[in-house]
């Protein structure tokens, strides 16, 4: 099955398996999506991620993290552009999400990057999604 929106496919794959509380999760490898993990443990919203070779695409695995009493890291994860109506923004324009408590990650002309390096280093881009 043909998936039409990978991002959110992942970003849906991860809000699950936090709530099942599941240790790890699978997903269908890709350079964008490596990034983007990239993004979450540098913020600290996972503990880590593998990228595993088979004979397809390959396979991202992400390694969730949980706090105390076994509650996940990520609180929310929404995806804000989608394939039919992307939202792109300056760096002047972004707005911090959930009062700076959160993270927004925008797709750059530099690469993938989170809000605040995209305000530091006065880049626009695409806003792929928000995590609290």
């Amino acid at each position: 099955m043909a998936i039409s929106d990978p991002i959110a496919d992942m970003l849906t794959r991860i809000r699950n398996a936090g709530k099942a509380k599941f240790n790890s999760v699978d997903i269908p490898g890709s350079k964008l999506k490596i990034e983007l993990a990239k993004v979450l443990k540098n913020e600290g919203y996972i503990k880590n991620y593998k990228f595993l070779k088979d004979n397809k695409q390959g396979i991202l695995r992400v390694y969730l993290k949980y706090g105390q009493w076994h509650a996940s890291a990520i609180y929310g994860i929404e995806r804000a552009s989608k394939p039919g109506r992307r939202q792109y923004v300056k760096s002047k324009d972004l707005k911090p999400v959930y009062s700076g408590m959160g993270v927004a990650v925008l797709s750059t002309s530099k690469g993938v990057m989170t809000d605040k390096r995209a305000v530091k280093e006065k880049l626009g881009g695409e806003v792929l999604c928000k995590i609290w």
